[in-house]
């Protein structure tokens, strides 16, 4: 029995509004402004180094703007006191090797007294990045097309289609906020969207087995009235879960630095997105498709 009474289904029509404005915002935002596509999807300039001596990542990245590579990106590799980084950096396909060159010129000639050590150089044309661009989003796509057949088999094929447009929500209004604030999209945001799927769904599936045990033991109620029973005695959970999740995530956003930076803004956005979906987008969306299978 749960201590809390709200009507979630009754507020139905409002959250309508209030979601498809986001997700049309989004839509519109990717079809008119488009993302911005980081080396791994469009192709660039790859350069692993080493330093002899102790390098900031601050001064590596102040350095690569300092000679106008205007998209690139610095990761660690391995302990921070190895000083050793991965350097990707944007360029046509004309220009990759000449690129190539000039981050190791500039290597040499900035970070002479620290030793630069050039462990590999790798080139990626713009073919392959459109390739891997593609997969990504399949990635996402058969990800999706798996956990509907999963709830159709658990539940009841009638759970299916608000799962998925729970979380095709979440993943258009992520993708839309990308688009507004013209951040970076790369293989790492594939991988926060894939961990924010994973995060939404799990908190869905737990409200639609509390549906369906009112389903179960409450044959006379109306769906609505288990939908909202079963929201309310899960909503203890689903805020619990949702702010020890988010206070991790928002901690690693603040203090995790630039290389997971953008991982955990996804992160955070997801918790936040996908806790509304289950209860406003989710749950309800039951209710259209029972009265489309009675129809």
């Amino acid at each position: 029995m749960s201590k809390y009474n709200f009507n979630f289904v009754g507020k139905f029509p409002i959250t309508t509004i209030f979601s498809l404005i986001f997700v049309l915002a989004s839509i519109y935002l990717f079809a008119s402004k488009g993302l911005n596509y980081g080396v791994d999807f469009k192709g660039g300039a790859e350069v692993q180094v080493k330093f002899g001596k102790t390098v900031n990542l601050n001064d590596l990245r102040t350095s690569l703007k300092s000679h106008n590579f205007k998209s690139s990106q610095v990761q660690s590799i391995g302990e921070a006191s190895n000083s050793e980084y991965l350097i990707k950096v944007s360029a046509s396909e004309k220009d990759l090797n000449k690129v190539t060159d000039k981050i190791t010129t500039m290597l040499k000639t900035d970070f002479a007294n620290q030793n630069p050590d050039i462990l590999k150089t790798d080139i990626v044309g713009p073919k392959a990045g459109e390739q891997l661009r593609i997969s990504g989003f399949q990635a996402m796509i058969w990800a999706l097309l798996m956990i509907m057949i999963y709830i159709a088999l658990r539940f009841d094929y009638k759970y299916s289609p608000g799962a998925i447009v729970a979380l095709i929500h979440d993943v258009v209004i992520i993708v839309g906020i990308f688009c507004l604030l013209d951040k970076e999209f790369s293989l790492q945001i594939v991988g926060a969207l894939l961990a924010v799927i994973g995060y939404s769904v799990n908190d869905t599936v737990v409200v639609y087995d509390r549906v369906r045990e009112h389903e179960e033991r409450s044959a006379g109620s109306s769906l609505k009235d288990k939908i909202n029973k079963a929201l309310n005695e899960t909503l203890t959970r689903t805020i619990l879960t949702s702010i020890t999740t988010f206070i991790v995530a928002f901690i690693m956003f603040m203090m995790g630095g630039g290389v997971i930076h953008d991982f955990f803004f996804v992160i955070c956005l997801g918790v936040l997105i996908g806790t509304y979906s289950s209860l406003y987008v989710a749950a309800p969306t039951i209710l259209f498709f029972d009265k489309f299978k009675k129809n």
